[in-house]
């Protein structure tokens, strides 16, 4: 499975943005799926993620209330929706896919990861 995360960009505190997380090579509506982030001289961090079939998600607290995950198994792409973002939500963001289909917070439990886009919000 290889992943290609985009939409990232430089946005002012407040906006909202949608990052895509695109699939090839193999479906990946039976894998969970997660978003990470790392910001400079972070650890890498988790996110939200969600079951294969979109019943369960979940969320770190700092964004929960103001980003969505979501998914279209039909398009292969998974989705984060990022609202009234904040200058400390800037960092590159990495998708992730765990082929147990389960979700998790814990990096270690992903199979694959795409190769990041990055969000910088101003204040």
């Amino acid at each position: 499975v290889q992943l290609q995360a985009s939409g990232g960009g430089l946005v002012q505190a407040g906006d909202s943005l949608r990052l895509s997380c695109a699939a090839s090579g193999r479906t990946i509506s039976r894998y969970g799926m997660g978003w990470f982030r790392q910001a400079p001289g972070k650890e890498r961090e988790f996110v939200a993620a969600l079951r294969w079939n979109s019943d369960i998600t979940y969320y770190a607290d700092f964004v929960k209330g103001r980003f969505t995950i979501s998914r279209d198994n039909a398009k292969n792409v998974v989705y984060l929706q990022m609202n009234s973002l904040k200058p400390e939500d800037t960092a590159v963001y990495y998708c992730a896919a765990s082929s147990t289909s389960y979700y998790y917070t814990d990096v270690s439990r992903y199979d694959y990861w795409g190769q990041g886009t990055l969000v910088t919000v101003s204040s």
